[in-house]
């Protein structure tokens, strides 16, 4: 009789109601949200994840520029089929660095997350210039455009500006972030300061041509990078509870 008298009260009076509503609510969201301000980052820790050099960032923004992300999804999700076809599962650290993410379904042409080496730098900028070349089948469109030279003016403020989202990029990468780019698509530079700054990053001339830095190299480089940071056969459930 009591719970039924307390019930009714509650209902027929708005602004009790409203005030109940909104405790009740404050409380479920503080038990979601307080714990988070005790872990240092809710990303788990994965060996071999670096920045992207300059030339690879160049890379990815002409790959979000040109919409490549509406055909193709870099997520691949923890089931058997995904993982048989594409490889290990996505990991949410691969993505820890991206401003924006390009996770998601939409899979027009195949799922790129784990993409790099599978096809050399040369199938890269052919199938890139004219896909039905090599996939008769294909509907994706020609970037052969992507041979003109890679407007590479701002990357030291481009680097800076992800500096200030929180990418590790130091005050050295940041220096030498033009000089970086060249060298890395021209493999007659010496490597040995871009190598120190970017652990296991390539260098050669991506599109074929060492003599002109160009957007195909740039995006090329940025594909032929993907998936293969991580060692995966490293990585399980286990071993990230650990990190």
């Amino acid at each position: 009789m009591l719970k039924k008298f307390s019930h009714g009260m509650i209902e027929r009076n708005i602004l009790l109601l409203g005030v109940l509503t909104l405790i009740t609510v404050s409380i479920g969201g503080l038990a979601q949200i307080v714990p988070l301000f005790t872990v240092e980052t809710t990303i788990e820790r994965v060996a071999g994840i670096r920045p992207y050099t300059p030339l690879e960032l160049m890379g990815r923004n002409i790959y979000v520029r040109e919409g490549c992300y509406a055909c193709h999804s870099q997520m691949i999700r923890p089931f058997r089929d995904e993982a048989e076809r594409y490889g290990h599962y996505s990991l949410a650290a691969e993505s820890m660095y991206d401003r924006p993410f390009q996770w998601g379904s939409k899979r027009t042409g195949p799922d790129l997350a784990r993409v790099g080496g599978r096809y050399s730098d040369d199938w890269q900028a052919a199938h890139l210039r004219d896909p039905r070349a090599l996939v008769p089948e294909s509907i994706m469109p020609p970037y052969a455009f992507l041979d003109r030279p890679l407007d590479t003016r701002n990357i030291q403020r481009h680097l800076q500006a992800q500096a200030t989202l929180g990418v590790p990029y130091t005050p050295e990468m940041i220096a030498n972030a033009r000089a970086d780019l060249e060298t890395q698509a021209r493999p007659d530079r010496d490597p040995a300061g871009f190598q120190s700054r970017y652990a296991r990053a390539r260098q050669a001339a991506f599109d074929g041509n060492p003599g002109v830095v160009t957007e195909m190299d740039a995006l090329v480089a940025y594909m032929q990078m993907l998936g293969t940071l991580v060692d995966f056969r490293d990585v399980t459930p286990e071993q990230l509870r650990q990190q």
